[in-house]
């Protein structure tokens, strides 16, 4: 089965934020906790942590990109 995840809201007042790294490739496998990427918002960076164990199935995010919370970042398959 397939997840796409989408991004977290990694702030109160923070609804984009910018993709500064991308620490998994296509078809590697992940464990629960493990950073999936890291954003920069105007005052902190935050590392996102995979909600569960799988295999990234497809990146939809670059490093570099403008996201808004609650948009497709990576897809799982669990």
């Amino acid at each position: 089965m397939r997840s796409t995840l989408k991004m977290p809201k990694v702030g109160d007042a923070v609804d984009e934020v910018v993709i500064s790294e991308i620490h998994v490739e296509k078809g590697a496998a992940v464990a629960e906790g493990q950073t999936l990427f890291v954003v920069e918002t105007d005052k902190t960076t935050v590392e996102v942590p995979s909600p569960f164990a799988g295999t990234v199935a497809d990146i939809l995010i670059a490093a570099g990109d403008d996201v808004k919370t609650g948009a497709p970042t990576i897809v799982l398959e669990v």
